[in-house]
C-alpha cells in the first residue's frame, strides 16, 4: 500500500486507512484484532479513531491492542476530540466543545484510554459557534508543544475555518490535515475546502469514501437486515438511499463489472486519485468487509472510467447532511 504526504507536513500515512467508529460497540475486540492484523499486513498505518466513538470505548478497544499485540510504532495514531455525551433531563444528548480545556482534557483521557503518551494527529471534530476559532487553535498549539501530538488538524470545518486556523498556526506549528466527508456521492469538499487546504499546505483524510456504505452496492435491490440502513443509523445512509445517487451507484457497478472488480473497489480508486487525497479512511464493521475494500489499494482506473464517474457524480456536489 502506497505512504503519501500528508500536505506540506512531514506526516505520512497509509493511502487507506482504518476507522474504529464501530469499535467497542458493533466490533468488538476480537474482530478489532483481525481488522489490525490483515491492515497492517496490507501494509497500512493510519488507525482512525475519537474520543467519542463508543463514549471511549473505541479507544479503550485500541489500548488493549497496543498493550502487547500490536506494536504502536507500526501505527499513525489519530484521535478527535471536541464532542461529548453529557447528561441531561430528557436523556444524553451530545454537546460541541471546542474550547481549550475541554480539548486538551479530552486528549489526555483520550491518551490513558490508549496507553500511550502521544498521537501522530489530534483533530478537532467539528465546529463550535461558542467557542472562538483563535483559542481552539491555541489548544491545537499546546497539544504539539507539549509533546501530546506531533501534528494537528481540523475535521468537518469549512474552507474559511480552515484557512484561519492555518493562520494561527503558523509559523511553527502548522495546520496539517483536514478530514471531511468525501466520496462520489458527497463532493461537497471540492467547493472550497479542498482549494483552502491546498492553499495552506494540508492534506485531506476523507471520511465514508464509500458513501455511508452505499456505493459497494448493496443497497440496489434491497436494504439487507443486517446494514447500518436497517438499523439504528437508518438516518445516516437514507440520504443517499434517494434516487438521485442511483445513477452514481449504477455507474459505479457498471464500471465494476467492466473491470472485474468491486464497486467498493472502484469507488475507492476514483477517490485515491483526486487531488489532495492523502488517505481514505475505511469505516469497516467486520474482518470481511475491510478485507475487501483493501484491494482497491492495487486498482487504477482507465482514464475514461474516471472521467466517466467524474460526469455523472458532478450534480451530487454537495455538503455533508450531518456529522
Amino acid at each position: 500500500m502506497e505512504r503519501r504526504r500528508v500536505g506540506a507536513s512531514g506526516l505520512r500515512v497509509s493511502e487507506l486507512g482504518l476507522g474504529t467508529m464501530t469499535w467497542g460497540r458493533d466490533t468488538d475486540e476480537i474482530d478489532a484484532a483481525e481488522q489490525v492484523k490483515d491492515f497492517l499486513d496490507a501494509g497500512g498505518s493510519l488507525l482512525d479513531t475519537a474520543a467519542s466513538y463508543a463514549d471511549g470505548d473505541a479507544e479503550r478497544v485500541i489500548g488493549t491492542l497496543l498493550s502487547g499485540k500490536v506494536d504502536r510504532r507500526e501505527l499513525v495514531l489519530t484521535t478527535k476530540a471536541g464532542i461529548r455525551t453529557e447528561a441531561r433531563a430528557d436523556g444524553p444528548g451530545r454537546v460541541v466543545d471546542a474550547s481549550r480545556g475541554a480539548l486538551l482534557d479530552t486528549l489526555d483521557e483520550s491518551l490513558a484510554r490508549m496507553g500511550t503518551d502521544h498521537v501522530d494527529l489530534f483533530l478537532v471534530a467539528c465546529p463550535d459557534p461558542n467557542t472562538s476559532l483563535e483559542e481552539t487553535a491555541g489548544a491545537l498549539r499546546i497539544a504539539v508543544t507539549s509533546g501530546r501530538a506531533r501534528y494537528v488538524g481540523l475535521s468537518n470545518h469549512p474552507g474559511w475555518a480552515t484557512a484561519r486556523a492555518a493562520g494561527f498556526l503558523e509559523p511553527d506549528v502548522g495546520l496539517a490535515a483536514v478530514e471531511l466527508e468525501y466520496s462520489l456521492l458527497q463532493r461537497g469538499v471540492e467547493r472550497d475546502v479542498l482549494p483552502a487546504a491546498d492553499a495552506v499546505g494540508a492534506g485531506l483524510l476523507a471520511w465514508s469514501p464509500l458513501g455511508r456504505g452505499v456505493l459497494t452496492g448493496k443497497y440496489r435491490r434491497a436494504i439487507p437486515a443486517d446494514s447500518r440502513a436497517a438499523g439504528a443509523l437508518a438516518g445516516f445512509v437514507q440520504p443517499y438511499l434517494e434516487e438521485s445517487a442511483s445513477a452514481v451507484v449504477e455507474a459505479v457497478a457498471t464500471a465494476a463489472e467492466g473491470l472485474g472488480r468491486t464497486p467498493g473497489e472502484v469507488a475507492l480508486a476514483w477517490l485515491l486519485e483526486r487531488d489532495g487525497v492523502a488517505s481514505a479512511i475505511l469505516g469497516a464493521r467486520t474482518p470481511a468487509q475491510l478485507r475487501s475494500s483493501l484491494e482497491a489499494a492495487s486498482l487504477e482506473l482507465p482514464y475514461e472510467v474516471h472521467a466517466a464517474l467524474d460526469d455523472v457524480s458532478a450534480p451530487v456536489i454537495g455538503y455533508p447532511e450531518r456529522w
